[in-house]
């Protein structure tokens, strides 16, 4: 098992910036892919970005060049560095992580943190 515990939400205005943190505990050695999705009222969910346990990226197109997220592997975290914000980004934001054991893919998922973004 895996446990992930986010933090960093909040309300900021439109341009603002925030950093969201999410912490990993358990079988931390299992895991593979560490990442960020989020959801808006009447929205399903969605990826915002991964990443991998060897630093490679992927970011959904609608936050490239405003949201970067980061790893450390030595403190099992991951964050999101999330710049010039928008009102579209409003959402509850869930950290995720894959992990893997004997071949078999378990996907983990935080309690969520609320993000608002509004003037």
């Amino acid at each position: 098992q895996v446990q992930l515990v986010e933090s960093g939400g909040g309300l900021v205005q439109p341009g603002g910036s925030l950093r969201l943190s999410c912490a990993a505990s358990g079988r931390v050695f299992s895991i593979n892919a560490m990442g960020w999705y989020r959801q808006a009222p009447g929205k399903q969910r969605e990826l915002v970005a991964i990443i991998t346990k060897g630093g490679r990226t992927n970011y959904a197109d609608s936050v490239k060049g405003r949201f970067t997220i980061s790893r450390d592997n030595a403190k099992n975290t991951v964050s999101l560095q999330m710049n010039s914000l928008k009102p579209e980004d409003t959402a509850v934001y869930y950290c995720h992580a894959r992990a893997t054991s004997f071949d078999i893919q378990y996907d983990y998922w935080g309690q969520g943190t609320q993000v608002t973004v509004s003037s």
